[in-house]
């Protein structure tokens, strides 16, 4: 699978090389960011930190995690951190020698990460040091989800395992048949409602059970189509979306959707193509495009609210809801704020010089972003209050009439 993924990025590469200088122009590049004139929202940096491995390493699975007042962090490298969410400070950092693929997942009690020889390591939450270790026997892409008594994972072979809490102990595994030509990426399982959700590169979402690792249920969200095997690509290498009894979910060359979550009936679909994952607010869903849109979209009904179209190319991370915001980190590590009802761009931050590949993080009115340097980054934003109009003074009170002099006087 490494193989052909490896196969899918040549291909891309040479069709890239085929076009003209005036098509990538056109089409390729992406788009200059132009000055906000008027942003309505001050963005802080509250604190900064490192992880470190950066250099030429893909580091699509390596992301964060939270978990009471604290944040996880991973470097391909191999190290793993441990800060305090509101002031940075450094709680406890282990250096693992291994090369970190896929993490953080995290409980109040376990920190997981994998790597790209198959390795899932478990750490202590509270110390970071290291519990165990197990092989799953494939590459790991995506954090690892952390429940009460099991760590789940999935690999690129298309297999979601169980791994005991207490000592990496295998509990159940299963597995979709996974097409010969996939984007290099898998998505990272979410647990919640004793079952374990996530998407597959065939453009289906599984929940599991839990407990005995049996399919509650299993939803073709983006059957693949087209006469070739690029056309066919219909990969789900993003987390799904849990909110409330609903699941949302985005896949590549595909559909955003949502299902039911006790038995994954499609609600809805739209035809949006993303690798990147999604997230919601109360009222709607957002969707970073492959194309670089940002895109909002009816949480019933799927009925889009506003496309935002510039930021073309700009290889857009996942959105995060922030307060009234949805953000969203490019390839250059600018942060662009957007105002979640209008859609209109609001300011614009920067979290260090490297592209944010994987999902800001938003905790509490505050976002965290790990770019692809290893670099991470807490800020805050807050509305900028338009100044009122000074006041023109008041004007001068009339002289007050001379009193008549009183009858009789002389």
């Amino acid at each position: 699978m490494k193989k052909l993924s490896l196969l899918l990025l040549a291909t891309m590469l040479v069709l890239s090389a085929c076009k003209t200088k005036d098509d990538k122009k056109k089409v390729d590049q992406p788009v200059d960011l132009v000055d906000i004139k008027n942003p309505t929202v001050k963005i802080q940096k509250v604190w900064g930190a490192s992880v470190g491995g950066g250099g030429k390493k893909l580091r699509l699975g390596l992301g964060l995690a939270k978990a009471g007042d604290r944040i996880f962090a991973a470097g391909a490298d191999g190290e793993i951190a441990a800060f305090n969410l509101q002031t940075g400070k450094q709680i406890w950092r282990t250096k693992t020698k291994v090369d970190l693929s896929g993490g953080t997942g995290a409980s109040l009690d376990v920190v997981a990460v994998g790597s790209a020889d198959g390795q899932v390591l478990a750490l202590s939450a509270s110390e970071g040091k290291e519990l165990w270790r197990a092989d799953v026997k494939g590459e790991v892409l995506s954090a690892p989800a952390v429940g009460l008594k099991e760590v789940v994972v999935r690999t690129v072979d298309g297999r979601l395992r169980a791994l005991a809490v207490t000592d990496g102990a295998e509990l159940w595994s299963t597995e979709q048949q996974i097409p010969r030509l996939t984007l290099r990426g898998v998505a990272a399982p979410v647990i919640a409602h004793d079952m374990a959700f996530s998407g597959f590169d065939n453009g289906r979402v599984v929940a599991i059970n839990m407990a005995d690792g049996a399919t509650v249920w299993d939803a073709p969200v983006s059957p693949s189509h087209g006469r070739t095997e690029l056309e066919r690509l219909n990969d789900i290498d993003a987390a799904v979306k849990v909110v409330d009894q609903e699941v949302y979910v985005a896949g590549f060359q595909g559909r955003a959707a949502m299902l039911a979550l006790d038995n994954g009936q499609i609600w809805w679909t739209r035809d949006v193509s993303s690798y990147r994952g999604v997230d919601v607010d109360d009222d709607q869903m957002y969707v970073s495009t492959s194309e670089g849109d940002l895109v909002a979209l009816k949480r019933r009904t799927g009925t889009e609210v506003w496309r935002d179209a510039s930021l073309k190319h700009r290889g857009l991370s996942a959105p995060a809801v922030v307060g009234d915001y949805v953000v969203v980190a490019d390839l250059d590590g600018y942060v662009h704020w957007f105002d979640r009802v209008t859609g209109t761009i609001a300011g614009r931050s920067k979290a260090g010089g490297e592209r944010v590949t994987n999902a800001p993080l938003a905790v509490d009115g505050m976002l965290y972003l790990l770019n692809d340097k290893g670099e991470l980054t807490a800020m805050r934003g807050q509305p900028i209050v338009a100044r009122a109009a000074k006041a023109a003074p008041a004007p001068a009170p009339a002289p007050a009439p001379e009193a008549a002099p009183a009858p009789g006087g002389g």
